[in-house]
């Protein structure tokens, strides 16, 4: 009897033996299954640019025509970001600075038409930039792709400056004294704004073009300009500036304090500038519409929305892109007389 109670208590520990390692090999095998679908989830939110026919098949370079640091800049690298998961490939933001941004825009237009560079366009500095002949590029030679950026101009002093606490303070300062204006370069943006503002206010100034807004600050901050025009996102969060007035008709959202220049009896037409992702002509359509629906998908996303609270994301697709282009180049050329004085 004893004999074969062993003999049963032996069975009963093989097969408990056995049925562990039934047990043990699903939950192997579960494993991989779920380290992959991370991995996955992406692939399902691209499934719509991917669709066209076209993706990346390694790293994409993305152009910035300015140094890391500017307002540019920082607003692609959050872009950037973002849109690696749709895109499905790492975005390389390469900064090309120089030439108030020509050099730039120089290499994106340069470019091989395959779709693994695009670039950043910023108007009217793109438009200015072919108006003043800095580079041999036209419009012809970019391919839009989205709207990404748009943003509003203010016109700034030093948040210590107590010679300035309003408006009207700054222009009647100026109708005495011969002002200095930092500005992103010469009939570039800001240069824009702050001639707007100077003939709209019946004054002259002299102005001092750094090549970059993130210089024209800290050209206002050390002292050597009284004022400078730059715009909303250039300026998140910091305190050593202060905005007098804005370029808009109606005060802005995350401003309500700082008063329109036209409510002032200034300037009273929207100015600003627009942050385009464009291409090398030549691409394929399909490579347009994976990217144009690739940060659609991003500029949606509720993460990316809150890494970009501080600055206006404004999509607008590849069609509605490139007519704004076109527009501003004709704002831009019409600016050429009866504007600008020596």
């Amino acid at each position: 009897m004893k004999k074969l109670f062993a003999l049963i208590l032996a069975l009963c520990m093989v097969f408990a033996l056995c049925a562990c390692g039934q047990t043990a090999a699903p939950a192997e095998s579960a494993a991989p299954a779920e380290s992959e679908a991370p991995a996955e989830a992406p692939a399902e939110e691209s499934a719509a640019p991917e669709a066209t026919g076209w993706a990346p098949d390694g790293p994409v370079t993305l152009v910035v025509a300015y140094k890391a640091g500017n307002g540019t800049d920082v607003t692609a690298r959050i872009l950037a970001q973002y849109a690696e998961k749709y895109v499905g490939q790492t975005i390389v933001i390469e900064n090309v600075d120089g030439g108030s941004g020509s050099i730039g825009w120089s290499q994106i237009a340069a470019a091989e038409p395959d779709g693994m560079t695009i670039g950043f366009m910023n108007l009217p500095n793109f438009n200015s930039s072919i108006v003043k002949g800095l580079g041999t590029y036209t419009t012809d030679d970019f391919a839009a792709i989205c709207n990404h950026v748009t943003e509003t101009s203010l016109v700034l002093v030093r948040a210590d400056d107590d010679r300035f606490a309003t408006i009207d303070d700054l222009v009647a300062y100026a109708k005495e004294n011969n002002t200095v204006a930092s500005t992103n370069g010469a009939q570039a943006s800001n240069h824009i704004g702050a001639q707007a503002f100077a003939n709209s206010a019946g004054f002259k100034y002299t102005d001092l073009p750094q090549g970059n807004t993130a210089d024209e600050l800290t050209s206002l901050l050390g002292g050597e300009a009284d004022w400078c025009v730059a715009k909303v996102a250039d300026i998140a969060g910091r305190t050593d500036v202060r905005a007098l007035a804005a370029f808009s008709t109606e005060r802005l959202a995350e401003m309500p304090d700082v008063p329109t220049l036209g409510e002032k009896g200034y300037y009273d037409q929207w100015l600003g500038s627009s942050r385009c992702v464009v291409a090398p002509a030549g691409v394929s359509d399909e490579v347009i519409a994976f990217y144009e629906e690739a940060f659609r998908l991003t500029m949606e996303d509720p993460e990316y929305l809150e890494a970009a609270a501080s600055f206006a994301t404004d999509y607008k697709n590849a069609a509605d892109t490139a007519a704004l282009i076109q527009q501003q180049q004709e704002f831009t050329e019409s600016l050429a007389e009866g504007f600008w004085y020596e």
